[in-house]
């Protein structure tokens, strides 16, 4: 039997939670974002907004021109998070094969599901029931025998769509699609694409496997395969979290060093309270440097440790900053801390033993330590 995917995506998540929440929002075009004078961006956009032309990561001075009536809201991240967390709960109701792509997007394998449901159609609709009835939201759900036919699926027919696309179907639903619905093309393949004629997923399949490898390289054998509705990737129900980061654009750039470190403060404070949230310790911590001019620069420091320490954190971002940053006359325009090379596990290693027993002082041992490695 083939697999049975569904693919789950919100509509237009943060800025239907933002509708949902707020009556006068309803209707109306919303965006979620940045102050236009604090050169934010779009993170959501209503349905409603989209009209106009609106989308996400488009500059929010540049949607208030396409539409000066727009409603602007700042995002509350925490409060989507916590919807993500009631949503996700339904999906693991059905299956623990779950792969979570993004707060308001998700693969589900129900294959093994089938006998006690009836079918992979009714667990999808019956999902899309829940998610209204228990958040008052819509989502728009694709189930078809792989990942790439599940999600093209989904976006079909948005907003609160669902399509269902069986097996034998798969390549009569893919053949008259455009090619740039393929992963991995962007505006650079296309082009190239349609200087060969291939304007459709159905044009691909007129050439060899062979004549796509010589003209894309590898990409052309997945070109070939997926222009056959053939995509074998399981849904990864541990994918795990590569890295966490936060990054803030000022309003005007900034030149005064006092002001940097105070901005790294506050994400370090926020990046760790993800790491903790999710249950994680990292061991490499990055600072990201966005200058005037748009150059930009990262600076990295790996522990010897994986840890989740606030202050450790913080002072690693700090020295990062003074000892491996060069000052711009002309100013940052962005500042931001990632850490990455995570783990789960939470071991009692020589180190923590040491800080849970004997607190500050060798806290403070660590923090000199750590200074030392910068001279």
């Amino acid at each position: 039997m083939s697999r049975r995917i569904i693919h789950i995506d919100m509509d237009a998540f943060y800025a239907s939670i933002e509708q949902r929440d707020d009556p006068a929002l309803r209707g109306k075009p919303v965006i979620v974002g940045g102050r236009p004078n604090e050169r934010g961006v779009v993170a959501a956009a209503s349905y409603e907004a989209r009209k106009y032309g609106i989308h996400s990561a488009m500059a929010t001075s540049r949607a208030i021109k396409l539409c000066p009536h727009v409603m602007l809201v700042r995002g509350r991240m925490s409060h989507y998070r916590d919807i993500s967390k009631e949503i996700r709960a339904i999906l693991y109701s059905y299956t623990q094969l779950v792969e979570p792509l993004s707060l308001d997007e998700a693969f589900l394998d129900v294959t093994e599901c089938i006998e006690e449901y009836g079918s992979a159609s009714k667990i999808g609709r019956e999902i899309k029931e829940r998610v209204r009835n228990e958040t008052q939201l819509t989502c728009s759900v694709g189930v078809a025998p792989n990942k790439f036919t599940a999600k093209i699926a989904s976006d079909l027919k948005k907003p609160d769509g669902f399509v269902v696309v069986r097996p034998e179907k798969v390549k009569d639903f893919l053949k008259d699609l455009p090619v740039s619905r393929i992963w991995g093309v962007g505006r650079a393949t296309e082009s190239r694409l349609h200087e060969l004629q291939i304007n459709t997923i159905g044009d691909v399949r007129r050439f060899e496997l062979h004549d796509l490898v010589r003209e894309f390289g590898k990409w052309g054998a997945r070109l070939h395969e997926l222009s056959h509705g053939i995509d074998e990737r399981p849904v990864s129900a541990d994918r795990e979290t590569k890295s966490i980061s936060r990054e803030t654009t000022f309003a005007r750039d900034i030149m005064e060093m006092g002001k940097l470190q105070e901005v790294l403060i506050e994400l370090a404070k926020e990046v760790r309270d993800d790491l903790q949230n999710e249950n994680l310790k990292a061991r490499t911590l990055q600072i990201k440097v966005r200058y005037a001019d748009f150059t930009t620069i990262t600076r990295s420091f790996t522990f010897k440790e994986h840890m989740d320490q606030l202050e450790i954190l913080q002072e690693t971002a700090q020295l990062l900053l003074r000892h491996k940053v060069e000052p711009d006359p002309q100013g940052i325009r962005l500042i931001g801390i990632g850490v990455s090379n995570l783990t789960d596990e939470r071991p009692q290693m020589p180190l923590l033993k040491e800080l849970d027993s004997s607190g500050q002082n060798d806290l403070t041992r660590l923090l000199q330590d750590l200074r030392s490695s910068f001279h």
